[in-house]
């Protein structure tokens, strides 16, 4: 299997790994990565880097949209192999550490196995280490408010539900979201297509989630980068209100 990178605009990429999306945002020799997939996806991570030709070493750093195994896979071996600084909201900081892990439990997804889609999301995830124990040894919270002085000059927005710490990254002069799990466009545990919140059994805080939404619909962008599913085109206002009513 070999990474599925989608040139989206000048610098961004959208990269497919095994369920989980990550972002490559370059800048001359240096790139941003925000996300890195599940552990398993390592492979598929440095595969993603060359394909734009980069490489690990030219990561200036590891932006985590939440700290769920299915996007942190790599952070800490990007961190301790090249020395990349691991950045998250300082609430999602001892998430990443590990100092407490929200994250669906084998029970929960036992008792919704009955849906369709879940047990083989499930058998999936085992087998790309979503149970895995991997912490970013030292996380650090974002160094400055606004716009980070990164390739992209990604902007981070608290979206808080998903986890307590979730952060999109808003691309204003390319009219790009990076939504992580606060948006989707779509899960193999959903039937539905389209700006859509995960199933419930996958958010700390469900309502925080949806009230999440409204935030994002305050963002001026038109192209949407999702934690899981396709890229979406269209105004992100109308994403997160469509969103919002099927979540009602």
């Amino acid at each position: 299997m070999r990474a599925d990178v989608r040139h989206i605009a000048d610098g961004t990429y959208l990269v497919h790994g095994s369920n989980t999306n990550w972002v490559i945002l370059t800048e001359g020799d240096a790139v941003t990565l925000v996300d890195t997939g599940y552990p398993g996806d390592r492979e598929l991570v440095l595969d993603s880097l060359a394909a734009v030709g980069s490489s690990p070493e030219a990561v200036a750093a590891v932006l985590v949209t939440h700290a769920h195994n299915d996007h942190l896979g790599s952070a800490e071996y990007l961190r301790a192999t090249y020395g990349t600084p691991v950045y998250l909201h300082e609430a999602e900081v001892p998430h990443a550490r590990r100092d407490f892990l929200h994250q669906v439990s084998v029970g929960q997804v036992l008792r919704e196995g009955w849906r369709p889609g879940v047990l083989p999301w499930a058998v999936h995830a085992l087998r790309s280490g979503g149970t895995a124990h991997v912490p970013v040894a030292a996380p650090e919270p974002f160094p400055a408010a606004g716009a980070l002085d990164l390739p992209g000059r990604p902007v981070p927005v608290h979206t808080p539900g998903h986890t307590l710490g979730h952060c999109a990254y808003h691309l204003p002069g390319a009219g790009v979201l990076i939504s992580g799990d606060a948006l989707v466009s779509g899960h193999p545990t959903s039937r539905a297509k389209g700006p859509q919140l995960l199933p419930d059994m996958f958010h700390h805080e469900r309502a925080r989630a949806v009230a999440s939404l409204d935030v994002l619909a305050g963002l001026a962008a038109d192209v949407l980068l999702p934690g899981h599913g396709p890229v979406h085109h269209g105004p992100v206002r109308d994403a997160a209100l469509h969103a919002r009513e099927r979540a009602a």
